[in-house]
């Protein structure tokens, strides 16, 4: 690749290997095999996902010229973007725009939620993966209780982006999650800001995205939007990345 991730022009050899080993899983789109996700189900089933997410945006689109609004739920103007707008299935199957769920549908038993995202110019049916979502909190959930017990300390590893770090699992005294990227089938690193706030990181994946289109972002372009628009899934439990300096970067929320 002509540029390289943040991480691999600052952190230290043994990260570096283990940055440059998930670039190669990422490039070779090696499938993993695990238990977080049900059969036909998992990230790289990209079939089933469209399927499913073209049958739901027909429907969806049905309710809108019919009703003039669209079928999802309130949400709290602090919900992340890429978690807002989860699909109201009950009030479409009450209405009769579906007849049953999609197997992927967390209401289902599926390990996806639907979610709509350009609510006010395109809206778009996407996909966000549970278990990323359900296990970036429960790390969440663990830094925070060490940062009480430690007067605002984190545990936290290298540097991989100015203001963000690997989250130190040895200080956590738990393992690290094996949580896969839905766009490249790799294991998915998580960091966390000053702040406390824990993200899965998508650099690699941006990277590679921005590498095969060949086109060089805005500075103020949400590098995330490439991710969503070229797939099913949304980015989920992800920081906002810009262009900086030739290559992905995570940038700290206000």
């Amino acid at each position: 690749m002509k540029k390289l991730l943040w991480t691999l022009r600052t952190t230290k050899t043994g990260r570096l290997i283990r940055t440059a080993a998930l670039a190669l899983c990422a490039l070779a789109l090696v499938p993993l095999s695990g238990c977080l996700y049900p059969d036909d189900q998992t990230p790289g089933n990209r079939a089933s996902a469209r399927e499913a997410v073209q049958t739901v945006q027909d429907a969806v689109d049905r309710y809108q010229q019919a009703t003039g609004v669209l079928p999802m739920m309130n949400a709290d103007e602090s919900t992340p973007r890429y978690e807002k707008f989860k699909l109201d299935f009950a009030k479409m199957k009450r209405m009769g725009y579906v007849s049953t769920l999609p197997k992927l549908a967390f209401e289902n038993g599926g390990s996806n939620q639907f979610l709509i995202v350009d609510e006010e110019t395109k809206p778009t049916v996407k996909l966000l993966d549970i278990p990323i979502y359900q296990g970036v909190g429960e790390v969440q959930a663990k830094v925070t209780a060490y940062a009480q017990k430690n007067g605002g300390a984190l545990p936290a590893d290298e540097e991989v982006y100015p203001g963000f770090k690997y989250v130190d699992f040895k200080k956590l005294a738990m393992r690290e999650p094996k949580l896969r990227s839905m766009y490249s089938g790799r294991a998915l690193s998580l960091i966390v800001d000053d702040k406390g706030r824990v993200y899965a990181d998508y650099g690699i994946d941006l990277t590679q995205a921005i590498e095969k289109s060949g086109a060089t972002p805005g500075a103020d372009e949400d590098l995330r939007e490439r991710l969503a628009d070229e797939s099913y899934y949304v980015p989920v439990k992800s920081p906002v990345y810009r262009w900086v300096d030739g290559s992905v970067r995570a940038v700290a929320e206000s």
